[in-house]
This record gives structure tokens, sequence and C-alpha cells, in this order.
């Protein structure tokens, strides 16, 4: 009997043919050129001389018969040496042509659970800057007086690779409710606590806080946004909370924070009259502009460098009933910005301070959060109260999403996309963070997109601003009646 190969695979065979195609070898050849078999009374250096003997050589009837008898077996030659191009792309055509026709979809690749008995809200997902294969994940109760002596003050960082059990338990002093890398050096994260104090890792330190600020110079309440600052020292950032401040901290001393802002739009920096904070924005493009998204649905847009305190406050934009839970600014047109509050996400220009260019329709439940597509710029998401993530583009359409997908039964707490734009987080509030991957076409630029979308949020814009001047004469005209 011949020698046998026998082989066992632990997994059932899934291949339905197979066939053995004969073994194609490849050698690689080469010849080396060098410059020679001139006459003596030719010098090969002057260009001249050179062309004078080849034009004499290529009339002569035995040069042209030799050529063509060589020309054909040199010709067998490469043939057979062809290289073959393993990154060759046979179908090309055909790939592009079904992109553009599939449907908007996700799918499901990956869910993380909060691993205490008691369930916490997951309150805030931040991803690994340089990888994005972990997660940073922040967990707290932020329904009021509802904290059960047995709940856990935990978060943790989760590796998408293992997501069993986490990489990292963070161990705050109060619940964490805002979490995020620092995106210069991304074994640093910063953490803002439910009882308002800022606390900073180092995850080579292991998971107890490197430092905490004292609760005399923290905040009062929930600390719901901490964003790192574009800084040369990269320690920088700065909080906001509902007791109505915001805080610029560096990590590196957290005894006091290095500026304080009271968010009190009437400019008279009084504490009782500050919104409360719920939503934080920067953009590192625009150093020293912020954003902040209240409790009273009014949007503060501040300048952090202003002379005077009141001057830091730039300008209001009010639009929602309820707090705005969500704000961000689109990466590719800055002067354009999201917000999602009540049942509603709106689309606003800096420039129109009276009412939003765009907005989607009342939906029968809370929006919860909302971000921008990283990748394109007409597509944004949002989260619902009742498990939703919806997908918007609206150079597609404008009065319905173009994905809405259930994801879980309890209301979605909070929304994260990767910078490459195909994979979100969405955390709920029984802790659970569902991972989802977007269709090809919901993350790939389409054709003169940006123009298409630029142009859109002009005509918008004028188109409200046309609105605005009309509606003051109508007011003039009313007050002169």
């Amino acid at each position: 009997r011949n020698p046998v190969d026998s082989y066992v695979q632990h997994t059932s065979d899934m291949s339905e043919h197979e066939v053995n195609t004969e073994r194609v070898e490849v050698e690689s050849r080469g010849v080396n050129h060098t410059e020679g078999g001139w006459p003596k009374d030719v010098n090969p250096q002057e260009v001249e001389q050179t062309i004078r003997f080849r034009k004499k050589v290529e009339k002569d009837e035995n040069y042209v018969n030799t050529i063509t008898h060589l020309g054909t077996l040199m010709e067998h030659c490469v043939k057979q040496n062809n290289a073959i191009n393993i990154y060759e792309e046979y179908f090309g055509e055909e790939e592009m042509a079904e992109v553009e026709d599939e449907p908007p979809s996700a799918k499901t690749i990956n869910v993380i659970r909060d691993p205490n008995v008691t369930k916490r809200t997951a309150t805030h997902l931040s991803w690994h800057p340089d990888t994005c294969k972990k997660l940073a994940v922040a967990y707290s109760s932020l329904e009021f007086q509802q904290n059960t002596k047995d709940m856990s003050f935990d978060s943790y960082i989760w590796d998408l690779e293992n997501p069993n059990k986490p990489e990292l338990v963070l161990k705050p002093s109060s619940p964490l409710v805002s979490l995020e890398y620092n995106p210069k050096d991304s074994h640093v994260l910063v953490g803002g606590c439910y009882n308002g104090q800022m606390a900073y890792w180092d995850t080579r330190k292991g998971g107890l806080p490197v430092e905490v600020s004292t609760v005399e110079v923290s905040h009062r309440d929930p600390v719901y946004g901490a964003i790192w600052l574009q800084s040369k020292t990269g320690t920088e950032c700065f909080s906001a909370s509902t007791d109505g401040q915001v805080l610029w901290w560096d990590i590196r001393k957290l005894s006091e924070p290095t500026e304080t802002l009271v968010l009190d739009i009437t400019r008279k920096g009084l504490l009782e009259n500050a919104l409360g904070a719920v939503a934080l924005e920067f953009e590192p493009t625009m150093p020293t502009k912020f954003m902040v998204g209240t409790e009273q649905g009014i949007v503060i847009a501040c300048n952090r460098k202003a002379k005077t305190p009141p001057e830091k406050i730039t300008s209001t934009y009010s639009g929602h009933h309820g707090p705005v839970y969500a704000l961000a600014r689109n990466p590719f047109y800055p002067k354009i910005f999201l917000t999602v509050g009540d049942w509603t996400a709106r689309i606003w220009s800096e420039e129109n301070k009276e009412s939003s260019i765009m907005w989607t329709k009342y939906h029968l439940s809370y929006l919860t959060d909302g971000c921008w597509s990283t990748v394109r710029p007409s597509v944004f998401f949002t989260t619902r109260s009742d498990g939703t993530l919806d997908v918007w583009d609206f150079l597609f359409k404008q009065n319905n999403p173009s994905l809405s997908l259930k994801v879980c039964d309890e209301p979605l707490s909070s929304l994260r996309l990767q910078d490459n734009g195909c994979v979100v987080g969405c955390g709920s509030k029984l802790g659970t963070v569902t991972l989802l991957e977007i269709s090809s076409g919901l993350c790939t630029l389409q054709r003169n997109e940006k123009t298409l979308a630029s142009a859109m949020f002009e005509r918008e814009t004028k188109r409200e601003k046309i609105l605005e001047a009309r509606h003051r004469e109508l007011r003039l005209k009313e007050r002169a009646r």
C-alpha cells in the first residue's frame, strides 16, 4: 500500500466539491546587460558616433532577418516568465455595482453585559484611540435615589476579543458617569463621577485611580461630560455637570480646577441662575470654542479665551422641550451641529440662532443620544428609549431613517461610533453594550456626497435666514400696530 496521508479536522467539512489542480512551478530568471560589441573605431561614449554606426547597421538586410528570428525566440521566453500578480482584482467592476444597490443593514458582532447582579446603566462609551479593539464603559445608575446597597461602583475596560470578562476593572470612589480615553496617551483615562469628583487612571498602574479631585473643589452634581483638550502636554481636560459649571483640569494636579465657568446665560455669573449641563462638545480644530447642552433644552456656545467671564458665553440656541442629551459638530462641516433631545434630533447652523435648519420627525419615544458618522457628512445616528437605533442619511431620505434597528427591549442610553465609521457601540439601561457593524453603503463616502451635503446645509441655512427676517418684520408690524 502506498503511504497514505490522513487528517483529522475537529469541525465538519463545509466544502461540497474539491478539485486537484496541476501545480505550477515558477522560477525567476534574469539577464545582465552590459554595453559592448562596438567596433574599435567607434567610441560608445560619443552619442553621434553610436547613432551613425546604428543607422549603418540597421540598413543591413542580414541584421533585419536576425532580429525577426530572435524576436520570436525572445517572445516565447518572455511569455514563459510572466509573474502572477497576487493582488489582481478579477471582478472589480461587478463589486461596485453590488454595493450601491444593497439595502442598508447592520449586524450584531458582539454583546457585552454588566457582570454585576444589580444592573446599572451604561452611561458612556469610549473606544481605545489606537486600535479600537478595546472599549471603556462607564456604569452608573442615574435614577434619583435608586442606588441600592449592593450596587457596584466599578466600571470596566473590555477587550473585544475576550468579551466574557473585563480586561481591567476601574474602581472609582463613586460610580462613573463619563469616561474618556486620552487621545494622546491610550494608557490614561479620565472619568467624571456621580458625586461630582474627577478621577484619572493609568492602565499600567492598575484599576485604582492615580488621583481624584477633592470633593470641595469638584462639581456638586454628576459629571455628565468630560473631554480631553488638545494641549501640548496632553494632560488637560474639562468637565461639565448639572450643577451649572464647566471646570478645566490638569490631571497632573487635580487638587483644584485651573479655570471655572458658570453657565449663567443672563451673564451675571450666578450659580443659582446657571443652567445644568448634560452634554459637552469640543472640536479640536477650534481649540478655544466649545458647546454645552443643558437640562433646559438650550445649547450654549462658549469661547474659552474671551476677556471677561460674561463674554465667554457667546450665544445660545434653544430648540428642545427637555434636556439636550447629545451635542456633536459635523466632522466635515464644523459650523453645522446636531442636537438630540425630547422626541427629535435637530441640525443647526452656527449662523442661525433662532431655529434649527433641519430636524427629524417627532418620534413616539424619547431620544437618548446621537452622533455623526465619521466618514459620511450626511449620516447621523440616534438612539431611543424604546431600544431602537436609527441611522439617518438625509441625502437619501429626510422623513424617515434609512435604517431602524431594534437593539434591545430596554431603553438605549449611550452611543459611540468607531473612527472608521463602520462599528457602533450602543449602551443600554441594563448595562448591556451591543456592538453593531454597519453595512458598507452607510460607511463609504458616496459620489459627490460632500458637495451635495454642503449645498443642502447652505440652502437650508439660507431658507431659515429668510424665514427669520420675515418673522422679524411681522413682529415689528405687530408692535407698530
